[in-house]
């Protein structure tokens, strides 16, 4: 490695390492404000904080890391270019292409480091993390329950005063507000004065006992005049057991169905593997509920049997029958349609479901290597631009940076969100905010190795400017016009 290149490289690798380190951690700040409500108030040890964020933190390096590459491209060159060291190179004889190779050939290793990790890493860390909050509850129930504040579980909202006991499973002043299962809030109330939880680690139940408290009920009375009476039902117990399902405890929306098989678990063979068994069924269920469908409505003429028989002068099939025989027929048929079509919606709303869980497993498929192809394209974007405004530090290189990356993360997640209900394929979804910005680093780099400063973006204002232009000069037309007529 020649002395250039090193030296490259070292100022490169400082910027990159502190610029990645302050992101990451920037980023880990908002994990930890996201999952506050699982961390704070629940007596978690160092260890199991660390943990939970050790866990946490690989999925953040597809954000965190083209971002690092960019805004260190662009500091790093805008530096050199600042202190004149591009202008001693070029005196030298030393082109621009050529200070770009050493650190080109660092960034496509970073590349295929980053594949690798998105490949292999993510999808381990991923089903460590939701395991582990899961296993959380089963090791340590009374970690889910906070001391003097509701803590939802389930149809469950609990509130202690105390917990005591090494794992903190013993508890005083249980108030527990039981929600209903028909959407109608809180009917039911349930006071005790202690309580003692049961778990274990090969069961996925937890057991609350209850003791020397009352049971409260809400009681909808069938008569709409009794109503008004609002009548109860209250019980006094010794001893009152609960079991709850320890799959609910630190759980969110987005965590229903990801405790075992995912598609942000899976690495690449997985995933294609996957996809390629739900397309599959997905084909199968269509065809078996189109076949359905035929069946129960009797389409099973084809075109020229229709034809023949439209084209056939019989007489109406009901003209020999009474009006209210009609009457009944139609009513008949109203139903069979109505129910018809309902069924149709609810095999609809599956199928939609089904349709995006299989473009999830394709994007997440592609978005491994958009993260490798990423890194290059945010290095040959910053590189040029930081060449080209010259500026290094802190300043107008953080501005650059962020306006592209919010750019890039904008249409990958707009990409994203397309794809996943079938607004477009999964490979353009997870591929369209690299197709837009790469006609941009192309453009930047060839700037940047003609030596020209001088950036515009005409191909993209002048159209604008000239339709601008076309109604500004009509407008006038037409004000002169009504002038010379008042006149």
């Amino acid at each position: 490695m020649k002395i250039l290149d090193r030296y490259l490289l070292k100022t490169y690798l400082i910027t990159f390492t502190s610029v990645f380190v302050i992101l990451f951690f920037i980023f880990i700040l908002q994990t930890v404000w996201l999952f506050i409500s699982e961390l704070a108030g629940k007596d978690l040890d160092l260890f199991m904080i660390i943990k939970f964020l050790l866990f946490a933190s690989p999925k953040l390096v597809p954000m965190v890391l083209p971002l690092s590459v960019l805004l260190s491209s662009i500091m790093t060159f805008g530096d050199l270019a600042e202190n004149y060291e591009f202008a001693a190179m070029k005196s030298a004889g030393i082109s621009f292409q050529r200070t770009m190779k050493g650190l080109s050939i660092f960034i496509i290793l970073l590349s295929f480091c980053a594949f690798f990790f998105a490949n292999n890493v993510i999808p381990y860390a991923e089903y460590k993390f939701i395991n582990f909050r899961k296993n959380i509850a089963q090791v340590k129930p009374a970690l889910a329950i906070a001391e003097g504040q509701f803590s939802n579980i389930g149809n469950i909202n609990i509130k202690v005063d105390k917990k005591t006991g090494e794992k903190g499973e013993f508890l005083e002043n249980v108030t527990i507000h039981k929600k209903s299962n028909l959407g109608e809030g809180a009917k039911t109330v349930i006071k005790s004065k202690k309580g003692h939880l049961l778990s274990s680690e090969e069961s996925n139940l937890l057991q609350l006992i209850l003791i020397d408290g009352y049971y409260y009920e809400d009681i909808t009375p069938k008569d709409y005049k009794d109503r008004p009476k609002m009548p109860f039902a209250k019980v006094y117990f010794k001893k009152y057991n609960i079991n709850i399902d320890l799959s609910k405890l630190n759980s969110t929306e987005e965590d229903k169905s990801q405790i075992t098989n995912t598609n942000n678990m899976l690495s690449l063979s997985e995933l294609k593997y996957t996809a390629d068994s739900l397309s599959t069924s997905y084909n199968k269920e269509v065809l078996s509920v189109s076949d359905n469908v035929y069946q129960r409505f009797g389409f099973n003429y084809n075109m020229a049997q229709f034809d023949s028989i439209k084209n056939t002068k019989t007489p109406e099939l009901t003209s020999f029958l009474d009006n209210t025989l009609k009457s009944k027929i139609l009513e008949i048929a109203n139903s069979d349609a109505l129910s018809s079509k309902q069924n149709l919606e609810m095999n609809e709303m599956t199928f939609l479901a089904k349709k995006k869980d299989i473009n999830n497993h394709w994007l997440s498929m592609y978005e491994k290597f958009v993260i490798a192809y990423a890194c290059l394209l945010m290095f040959f974007i910053g590189a040029p631009l930081g060449a080209i405004i010259r500026k290094g530090g802190l300043g107008l290189p953080i501005v650059f940076a962020m306006l592209i990356f919010i750019t890039f993360h904008f249409l990958n997640t707009f990409g994203k969100k397309l794809a996943q209900e079938s607004g477009t394929t999964p490979f353009m979804g997870a591929w369209i905010s690299s197709m837009v910005l790469t006609p941009l680093a192309i453009y930047l780099t060839k700037k940047a190795i003609n030596d020209n400063g001088d950036v515009n973006f005409d191909f993209i204002s002048e159209p604008f400017r000239k339709l601008y232009d076309f109604f500004t000069k009509k407008l006038n037309n037409n004000n002169n016009t009504i002038q010379e007529n008042g006149d």
